[in-house]
């Protein structure tokens, strides 16, 4: 379940330091679900003590059970390594105020299903 260390000091050192990443991602997300740790394990196939060292950051997930944790979590695995998935347009942008524009011409039922579907691109 979790990726083996090179040997290159500062290959492991990046790979320690995306581990830590990783865990602290996952904690705040779990925190933010109020789920235990055990809660979390049981969704993503792990024994709860390996699932306590993956968020002490003592563990790199292999890419599978990265993506099954991203899923339990419902966030992306690039949250979880400490990136973006989208990043998000300023708010006065072209792209928001066009949006915004088109938005206000429609339905309101319509309105709740973009909004919908907006949501559900989180």
């Amino acid at each position: 379940m979790s990726a083996h260390l090179p040997e290159a000091p500062e290959d492991e050192q990046l790979l320690d330091n995306l581990a830590s990443t990783i865990g602290t991602q996952a904690r705040a997300a779990r925190m933010r679900l109020l789920l235990t740790q055990a809660d979390v394990a049981q969704r993503v196939g792990l024994v709860p003590a390996v699932y306590g060292r993956l968020e002490r950051g003592r563990m790199l997930p292999s890419v599978r059970t990265l993506h099954r944790l991203a899923t339990a979590l419902g966030t992306s695995p690039d949250s979880l390594m400490g990136h973006p998935f989208r990043p998000e347009p300023p708010a006065d942008s072209p792209s928001v105020r066009l949006l915004v524009q088109q938005v206000r011409r429609l339905h309101p039922r319509r309105v709740k299903a973009v909004l919908h579907l907006v949501l559900s691109m989180r």
